[in-house]
């Protein structure tokens, strides 16, 4: 049974952690990801990019983060996101180290989504 989602003023709400499907070559996973407001670029698990052979890689920015300075090789994917299906920019990153493998950044959610940080 799909989760139905709630809208307010045309904008879908999110919890701060949301179901998504990352659609690669032939195939996909569900995870979770976190919702970041701060992020400007969404990004992904080189590790999980490299499964999901998504690619190729179009560009590359310098991205400041809790790390410091490093350029970080961008893709275009496809993601479904609270019943819509998204195709953006992810920057891949080393998040083998953190909760969770896929992080949704500005340039996906200022396309129709409200984050309600009290929702599960």
């Amino acid at each position: 049974m799909d989760k139905v989602f709630r809208e307010l003023d045309g904008k879908i709400l999110i919890g701060l952690v949301e179901k998504i499907t990352l659609n690669g070559k032939g195939r996909q996973k569900e995870l979770s990801a976190k919702i970041d407001t701060g992020a400007t670029k969404s990004s992904v698990d080189m590790e999980l990019a490299k499964k999901l052979k998504l690619g190729p890689v179009i560009s590359s920015k310098m991205i400041k983060s809790a790390h410091g300075m490093k350029i970080r090789p961008i893709v275009e994917a496809e993601i479904s996101l609270a019943g819509r299906k998204i195709r953006s920019e992810f920057t891949l990153a080393d998040r083998s180290h953190m909760k969770y493998k896929a992080l949704i950044g500005q340039n996906i959610l200022k396309d129709g989504f409200l984050i309600n940080p009290e929702k599960k």
